[in-house]
């Protein structure tokens, strides 16, 4: 089975540009970036391109708390991690320190994995920083590359190295779908995979991070049969807060990345929360098929908090992709969690439809017509023809005379047709534009 683990940690000591550098890999300011260490806490985690493949950045410096004594062991136990679940590691280092005692032990836990590491000597822009960052070479990595992530030199040739380890996406060959529990620590995903297989397969208590290692387990009741990925198990020992987040962190990632939907399942006493939104959207941006879970709703105050109060509070926060499914659960009581399982599955069957040409054509061309593009400088735009692409989840190419002068709302536009006239629900659909 081909793995779809397209993960690139980015490890390093503090302050060495980790945020800038990714940053520039996901093409947004996502990450704040300060110099007082430790400040990156809320995006650890973006989609790349590069040369046509797709990747997960994980920025692991969001994960370290500001410390002395415990920044050591907390990279130390990152790095070990890292080295665990990601596919490529990049080691980021800083020429102006020189190589510190820190990067030297990192370097000595790389050195012994079968990974491939690409050490990248960060704040090369002079010529005498070109020459200082020679001294790197030392610590043995034949993948070396002098980067300024600031100006954003040398990290193409870096990408290219990095993306020949990214596979595309292999559907699997089992066809059963999977379906991925993902959400924040103690929201009750162990609680609701208990619920659906009827087995105590993961203990269950209030610890945030009791459950590791997710586990594939097949749910086969009532004429339904799909793989429930469930990034759960026992953990063994509580260790320091960090690595439980960073761990389930790469835990959720992995989920999602091998998995047609993603049930996230939220707090209902807590709403939408910034680590919520996050899964979200990299779900939503790997194009996966997406259920909210509202679980604990037997705990909420129903006086105060109407269900279609509550679903119009996420739709707001997820939008503008607001055609996703939520559901009102409780796992423990387990009140809807079969509607749940129909609907992951309805979403699923959506995400696989293929539509004709001549319907598709039958159907936009008409709304295309009833509202055309907006002329961009006296150039009108006449889209002429619309197909879906052979994608695993569903694109679309709409031809078109003037592809790069289409606007984002004409763009949003033409996906609300598309829902409108077919059962997309929570499913990202891609549109394209192409010169005919």
């Amino acid at each position: 089975m081909a793995s779809n683990n397209n993960i690139v940690a980015i490890v390093g000591r503090p302050n060495v540009g980790k945020s800038t550098f990714y940053n520039r890999l996901i093409g947004e300011r996502q990450a704040i970036i300060d110099d007082t260490s430790g400040v990156t806490r809320d995006r650890q985690y973006g989609v790349s391109f590069w040369n046509g493949k797709t990747f997960t950045v994980v920025d692991t410096g969001g994960f370290v708390r500001d410390s002395e004594d415990v920044f050591e062991s907390a990279i130390r136990s990152q790095v070990k991690i890292a080295i665990d679940e990601a596919k490529v590691i990049i080691f980021l280092v800083d020429v102006t320190t020189g190589v510190t005692d820190l990067d030297e032990q990192v370097a000595a836990m790389l050195r012994k994995t079968d990974k491939p590491v690409f050490l990248a000597v960060n704040k090369v822009d002079n010529n005498t920083r070109m020459l200082e960052a020679n001294e790197f070479w030392g610590l043995g990595f034949e993948q070396t590359f002098f980067i300024s992530s600031l100006s954003g030199s040398g990290s193409g040739e870096l990408l290219d190295g990095v993306v020949e380890h990214i596979e595309d996406y292999a559907p699997p060959e089992d066809h059963l779908p999977r379906i991925a529990i993902v959400g924040q620590p103690n929201v009750g995903k162990s609680s609701l995979t208990n619920a659906l297989l009827g087995e105590e397969r993961n203990i269950v208590t209030d610890i945030a991070g009791t459950t590791r290692d997710s586990i594939h387990s097949v749910y086969s009741k009532f004429e339904k049969e799909f793989l429930v990925i469930d990034t759960a198990g026992i953990r063994k020992k509580a260790k320091v807060e960090e690595d439980l987040e960073f761990y389930s962190v790469m835990r959720a990632i992995k989920a999602i990345e091998e998995a047609d939907v993603c049930i996230l399942m939220i707090d209902a006493r807590q709403g939408v929360e910034a680590q919520d939104m996050n899964i979200f959207r990299l779900a939503q941006k790997r194009n996966k098929g997406i259920v909210i879970l509202a679980n604990k709703w037997d705990l909420v105050e129903k006086e105060t908090n109407t269900a279609r109060d509550f679903e119009a509070e996420i739709k707001h926060k997820i939008a503008p992709f607001t055609d996703v499914p939520v559901i009102f659960i409780s796992a423990l009581e387990k009140t809807r969690i079969f509607k749940a399982v129909e609907v992951a599955l309805e979403v699923y069957e959506a995400r696989q439809q293929k539509i004709k040409t001549s319907v598709l054509n039958e159907l936009m061309l008409e709304a295309i017509e009833r509202y055309p593009p907006p002329a961009h400088r006296g150039h009108f735009i006449k889209i002429k023809y619309v197909t879906q692409l052979p994608t695993y989840f569903p694109a679309f190419a709409f031809f078109c005379n003037h592809p790069n002068h289409i606007k984002e709302n004409y763009k949003h536009y033409l996906e609300n047709q598309l829902r409108k006239h077919f059962n997309f629900t929570g499913v990202p659909i891609g549109i394209f534009f192409r010169k005919k």
